[in-house]
């Protein structure tokens, strides 16, 4: 019978194998980068994030602190701490953001306007859900997990996943609906 491939890593990961963590590194960027990404929906802090996960990593790691059973969970669970820290950060300090190229909106054709328009609706709608709906409504749909897999990560039951999905939806749908109908 042979080791799982998780348990490999994580025995890799303890003896601090280069070669070990590379392959971690180049199995997992991908699966935390998108869920990174859909909960800031900007890719050059998405990258930022995902990076400074990876190096908690290897922090954690070399004090015998890292992930002791499930390295995915660890993962992204991590990656929203960090998200969840970064959002406190920029909630205090309002920023207003500017584009690389300041396009007056007025020139741009209707359907590009119109969707840009209705991402920046609904961006608005999820960062007004609590983190805990923000990261299961992330790993259902915009990591495409199954509900067992988003149970592990979150380290709840997949019933509590369910009922916590509901809520965050219904609390999505009526976030919507006072932005669409005043």
């Amino acid at each position: 019978m042979s080791i799982p491939e998780t348990q490999k890593e994580l025995d890799g990961l303890r003896r601090l194998d280069p070669q070990v963590i590379g392959a971690i590194y180049d199995r997992y960027f991908p699966v935390v980068f998108r869920f990174v990404s859909y909960r800031v929906n900007d890719e050059t802090l998405a990258e930022d994030i995902t990076s400074e996960v990876f190096v908690r990593l290897l922090e954690s790691s070399k004090k015998k602190r890292g992930p002791e059973t499930n390295l995915k969970s660890w993962l992204l669970t991590t990656a929203s701490h960090i998200i969840n820290d970064h959002l406190r950060r920029v909630y205090r300090r309002q920023t207003v953001e500017l584009t690389e190229t300041l396009t007056d909106p007025d020139y741009l054709p209707p359907d590009t306007f119109d969707l840009r328009e209705q991402n920046r609706v609904v961006k608005n709608a999820l960062a007004q859900l609590t983190p805990e709906q923000q990261d299961v409504l992330s790993l259902r749909f915009g990591a495409g997990y199954s509900l067992e897999e988003t149970a592990a990560v979150m380290q709840k039951k997949v019933n509590a996943v369910k009922a916590l999905q509901f809520r965050a939806v219904a609390a999505l749908n009526r976030k919507l609906e006072e932005v669409l109908h005043g």
